[in-house]
């Protein structure tokens, strides 16, 4: 698709992600230097561990408690259930039903030889990778051997049901539509849970919950229209939250294609410790990398809370910061769904200008990454026929402007949960502007003189500013200042701080080392003990 440009300087671009280079190189110590509970009951999924005992507790949440209320979990809780393994001659799921069930004390356990559990850990981590390699393999044969990659942008919709049966009816209807990208919203507030629900679920309020056997089901669904269609169908679900790692694994397990993955988001807007989220969030990001799963990031959030021109520049920053964060996780720009969103209140003039200036940044900005951009929500009034109007011009920027994943703006946002049929008016009016507008963008020129011109500048340069005091007083402490979206968090306020743990200099994660060995990320940081 040909773009309009805006022709930045590469100075001030390459300053603006030096330093966001910079921000993130200064959090690296404390990133590398601790683990999650989180983390730790990743890991413990990714050797095979699942399901819960009678109470629905899951069985990685009752082994690392065990751990961490003996005070050992600082080591990791590879080594104990591998140990229990070796001792037992059980497999890691036979070992956990035994914690759950009889209460087997993992610490208590004689160590065995390490080089026996060694070996076992050797086993089941390159079992574990070599999964997660044919689930990307059979991502990569499905869109350009078998079916086919949708021309962009890409026609996102949401689901949400709160029944993964009833999401299936909404998901496989919205695809028939039209639509490119299934997003199944999660249950309101599981971010705020510090367990993943096991199984199949019916009961989520304003979505359904995340869970593993909900992720398996609707990626079978999407893939028998995909092959009534002969069209690929992303499917969407959200790594944030206190088990952001979590829900990361169990994407890659089931071969999801996008996962909302934010630096900040659970900051700022779910209360969610700073240390909790900065932690989590790499190791989610080395599993995404790892998997091809593209990341969309919530800056279009901002624009809720605050100004969308006032504050256009914190989403800038915010956009570099966590393009920043997932280049050290080694993952490649075109799996970087980059978010921003129109958002402007429409009764101001030129509002239209201002918008399109915003978009050609980002999209100049990042070159390579596959933009998100979100659709007008805040100024939303109920008025359908103005809201259909917004949701258009939106839809012209978008094309214009060259953006990648349109998240497709609904007939009767801000009143209830879309119908199918208006789903089915989102697409249509998306694959009306976007074909007659597909070209557009080549036939005009942004003159350096032009107000689209100098107001993307002008963002550029507010935003290096906040990048250089972020730089000069640290991430953490910009937050604290209310600097992203106008909301204060404090370093050790939010859920979360709890599960934050100093790793030993015995710590043993063999996941963490076998990602970065695949993506080629070196470190000059300590990960704990080899065994």
């Amino acid at each position: 698709m040909e773009k309009l440009k805006l022709r930045l300087k590469s100075e001030p671009v390459n300053r603006a992600k030096e330093i966001s280079r910079e921000i993130v190189e200064d959090l690296m110590g404390l990133i590398s230097q601790h683990t999650t509970t989180s983390i730790e009951r990743t890991v413990l999924r990714l050797f095979g561990i699942t399901g819960a005992d009678v109470d629905e507790t899951p069985y990685v949440n009752i082994i690392v408690k065990q751990l961490e209320k003996k005070g050992v979990l600082e080591t990791g809780a590879a080594l104990y259930v591998l140990n229990a393994c070796v001792h037992y001659h059980q497999e890691p799921e036979e070992i956990a039903k035994r914690v759950a069930e009889e209460g087997l004390d993992l610490s208590a356990i004689p160590m065995n030889d390490f080089d026996r559990i060694n070996a076992l850990s050797l086993e089941l981590t390159q079992a574990a990778m070599e999964h997660i390699q044919s689930m990307k393999d059979k991502r990569d044969e499905l869109l350009y051997e078998t079916w086919s990659d949708p021309v962009r942008p890409y026609k996102y919709v949401i689901v949400a049901t709160g029944n993964i049966h009833e999401d299936v009816i909404q998901a496989q209807a919205a695809a028939k539509q039209g639509a490119d990208i299934i997003a199944v919203i999660r249950s309101t507030a599981q971010s705020l849970l510090d367990y993943v629900p096991e199984g199949a679920t019916t009961e989520g309020f304003g979505g359904t919950y995340a869970t593993q056997e909900n992720f398996r089901i609707m990626r079978a669904a999407l893939d028998e229209v995909a092959s009534q269609q002969n069209r690929y169908i992303r499917l969407v679900n959200y790594a944030s939250g206190l088990c952001m790692p979590e829900i990361a694994m169990m994407g890659a397990w089931e071969g999801l294609d996008f996962l909302l993955n934010d630096s900040m988001y659970g900051i700022l807007f779910r209360d969610i410790n700073m240390k909790r989220t900065l932690i989590d969030q790499y190791f989610s990001r080395l599993i995404c990398a790892a998997s091809h799963i593209t990341i969309n990031t919530g800056e279009d959030n901002y624009l809720t809370t605050s100004d969308a021109i006032e504050k256009a520049y914190a989403v800038t920053a915010s956009q570099l910061i966590n393009e920043a964060f997932a280049l050290k996780a080694g993952m490649e720009p075109k799996y970087m769904g980059l978010g921003h969103a129109f958002e402007i209140n429409p009764d101001i003039k030129d509002g239209l200008s201002y918008e399109i200036a915003h978009a050609l940044l980002t999209r100049e900005l990042f070159p390579q990454a596959t933009l998100k951009y979100m659709p007008p929500t805040k100024h939303m009034t109920g008025d359908v026929f103005k809201g259909y109007a917004m949701n258009t011009m939106f839809n012209f920027v978008s094309v214009l402007t060259g953006q990648d994943i349109q998240l497709l703006g609904m007939l009767t946002e801000a009143i209830h949960t879309p119908f199918m049929q208006d789903r089915y008016l989102a697409v249509k009016n998306a694959d009306y502007i976007f074909n007659n507008a597909f070209s557009l963008g080549k036939e005009f020129e942004i003159s350096d003189d032009s107000f689209i011109s100098k107001r993307a500048h002008q963002v550029l340069e507010q935003a290096i500013k906040l990048l250089e005091h972020t730089k000069e007083v640290g991430l953490m402490q910009s937050i604290e200042e209310a600097n992203f979206a106008d909301i204060k968090r404090t370093q050790t306020s939010g859920k979360g701080l709890d599960g934050v743990i100093r790793k030993s200099p015995q710590y043993h994660n063999p996941f963490e080392g076998a990602f970065k060995k695949l993506l080629k990320i070196e470190t000059g940081y300590s990960e704990g003990g080899v065994w």
